[in-house]
């Protein structure tokens, strides 16, 4: 296997995890405002990606993987709202724990890092067609 094809190999791997990844933070902003629906219920859990490398021992291509989904443990908020069917006998319901600008941050940065890989296979395929057109 070629280096313009190990980079491309290594540029989808990176593009299929940025893909995951704007879908876990789509899900975060789509329920930033779920709250739980009883005073012993708990509101939507904010999830975060983590990665890991893989190598290809057959290729020798050292990849980007999804590591997994998980929770993040962070601490709810808190918010006033007596007459809402969650609160507690204080008064206050917990909300989620997304925090909608963290939220876009993450996408935006995906979403570079998308492009970027984008990028790369888009070079190694002109560079490939213009190997291919020098020894016509």
């Amino acid at each position: 296997m070629d280096e313009l094809t190990k980079s491309t190999q290594i540029a989808i791997s990176g593009m299929k995890v940025q893909s995951q990844r704007l879908r876990v933070v789509s899900e975060n902003l789509a329920n930033s405002d779920s709250t739980a629906q009883s005073p012993e219920g708990l509101p939507y859990r904010r999830k975060v990606v983590t990665f890991r490398n893989e190598l290809d021992r057959a290729t020798g291509i050292n990849s980007v993987k999804v590591d997994k989904v998980r929770p993040d443990s962070s601490e709810f908020q808190r918010r006033f709202d007596p007459k809402h069917p969650a609160a507690d006998r204080d008064g206050y319901v917990l909300a989620p724990n997304v925090n909608p600008l963290i939220e876009m941050m993450d996408m935006r940065e995906a979403q570079r890092s998308y492009e970027a890989n984008m990028n790369v296979i888009n070079t190694s395929r002109t560079l490939l067609s213009r190997t291919v057109d020098m020894l016509r």
